[in-house]
């Protein structure tokens, strides 16, 4: 009895506190119902679900200058995204009887000679994520011939040609512009070479076309289009550092997301095909209960790990067992963790296995309508104040529950540079409502949604978490 009511003594006495804060932070509320409501009114139910926008890049350069090959270089070393990879030379327009009767005189490096209305529509329609119908060519009959070519909307688009520059409308379209600049020379041996054996041309055809089309061509529509590049790749294919320095240029900016670039102390793991996977798993409604924590596990315990990165940590020099000397790290042992319940219990075990013996704390923040927050409950270290804190809870929605949960914590004296706030996915309302409020504390997570829907709901989400995961849903 003396412990049952020590126990009701302490929730009173947090329900006093809670009345007495309750002032102080109904500047907070209210400015994050503001803006909450103010997003909500510029959405629409189709709004809800928005396709990633991907990164489109394009190769540009003369005639057989190695474009294709430094576009294959690219996408074998993005292995880990989807790429795909479009023609120019696909949007040709097909020849009349009476053009190719006089095949001779027709300019293919001509910028008429290209149906760029059709090309910018495909491209248009592959960034706001539709997939596309990419006509097949035949260079034997100049003509498009069936069947298309189907192209799902990717991660990463590579447009190459040699007029993609010319359009501006192409340009305002990419966000990477790369130029193969090669020898002349070199370029008219591979023509040869590629249109004698490849498209079954005779070589003094390739020639007389060459000197009448391809190098005037090239002067005046070409090459002052190297203008407009982003990056020049002197030798194409062989020039293998260029070509690094791009992949990873590339990889830098298809891992950060728009939101990171304006909060720096925003941070998405990396996505690999394995993440997305495990994504896809747990955000499908018919995913069994047994799979959905196996994988939410998975997830939870990359966060986790990423997340004990951005401790500080101090350099400490130690002998392995061969003798010899190693320079490494000793991360800070100051530390602890706090679950939100009752989702965030679900990321205490990830954490366990990384930090052994480590404390965890609780808190309960009991939900009033959409925007309303009391804290009902917590309990947490003694010393809390002195430690780094990883605040867990799977979900970042609206930030009303995360921003009390971090009240909580400055009212207990741990600084906000010390708190690191680990998730499995977050939307931009929340993100936008706990960085505006708390600059100096980092976020984790490992997927940023689109937005919340009129219940504050994450969507496209993954429903609710803490049913699917404990087992207490309806279903």
């Amino acid at each position: 009895m003396a412990g049952g009511a020590h126990n009701v003594m302490s929730l009173l006495a947090f329900w006093v506190e809670l009345m007495r804060q309750k002032e102080m932070e109904s500047g907070i509320v209210a400015a994050l119902r503001g803006n909450i409501d103010t997003h909500l009114s510029l959405q629409t139910p189709s709004e809800h679900v928005t396709p990633k926008v991907p990164f489109i890049i394009g190769v540009a350069g003369g005639t057989a200058s190695g474009k294709t090959t430094v576009c294959n270089m690219i996408i074998s070393q993005l292995h880990d995204q989807r790429v795909v990879l479009v023609h120019q030379d696909s949007f040709y327009h097909s020849l009349s009887d009476e053009q190719l009767q006089n095949v001779q005189d027709y300019n293919f490096d001509h910028p008429d000679a290209f149906d760029t209305g059709l090309m910018l529509s495909c491209l248009e329609a592959l960034k706001l994520g539709q997939a596309v119908s990419i006509p097949n060519y035949d260079f034997k009959s100049h003509k498009s011939i069936e069947p298309a070519r189907m192209v799902n909307p990717s991660d990463v688009i590579i447009l190459e040609g040699i007029l993609i520059f010319h359009d501006p409308r192409l340009r305002d379209l990419m966000n990477m512009k790369i130029f193969v600049d090669t020898d002349s020379d070199v370029r008219l041996a591979r023509r040869i070479q590629r249109d004698t054996v490849e498209r079954g041309r005779n070589i003094q055809n390739v020639l007389d076309q060459y000197a009448k089309f391809v190098k005037r061509s090239f002067e005046e529509f070409i090459l002052p289009t190297m203008k407009y590049a982003d990056v020049i790749i002197p030798r194409g294919a062989d020039n293998e550092v260029a070509i690094d320095l791009i992949v990873q240029h590339i990889r830098t900016k298809l891992s950060q997301h728009d939101l990171c670039k304006i909060y720096p102390n925003v941070f998405v793991i990396y996505s690999t095909f394995q993440t997305r996977g495990m994504h896809t798993l747990i955000r499908d409604a018919k995913t069994n209960k047994h799979d959905f924590v196996f994988y939410a596990d998975r997830l939870i315990r990359l966060v986790v790990e990423h997340g004990l990165g951005h401790l500080p940590f101090t350099e400490k020099q130690i002998l392995t067992p061969t003798g010899s000397v190693y320079t490494g790290v000793v991360f800070c042992k100051s530390l602890c963790g706090v679950s939100v319940i009752r989702s965030g219990e679900s990321m205490e075990n990830a954490l366990r296995a990384c930090c052994k013996g480590i404390k965890i704390g609780k808190i309960l923040i009991h939900r009033e309508g959409n925007t309303g927050r009391q804290l009902i409950y917590e309990k947490l270290p003694s010393d809390i104040a002195s430690r780094h804190v990883l605040l867990l809870d799977p979900v970042l929605a609206s930030g009303y529950s995360a921003v009390k949960a971090i009240s909580v914590l400055l009212s207990k004296g741990v600084p906000e540079s010390n708190i690191i706030f680990l998730n499995l996915i977050a939307a931009p309302e929340g993100i936008h409502a706990v960085c505006k409020s708390f600059p100096r504390l980092k976020i984790v997570t490992s997927e940023i949604d689109a937005t919340l829907n009129e219940d504050l709901r994450v969507m496209p989400g993954l429903g609710e978490f803490g049913d699917r995961y404990f087992g207490t849903g309806a279903g």
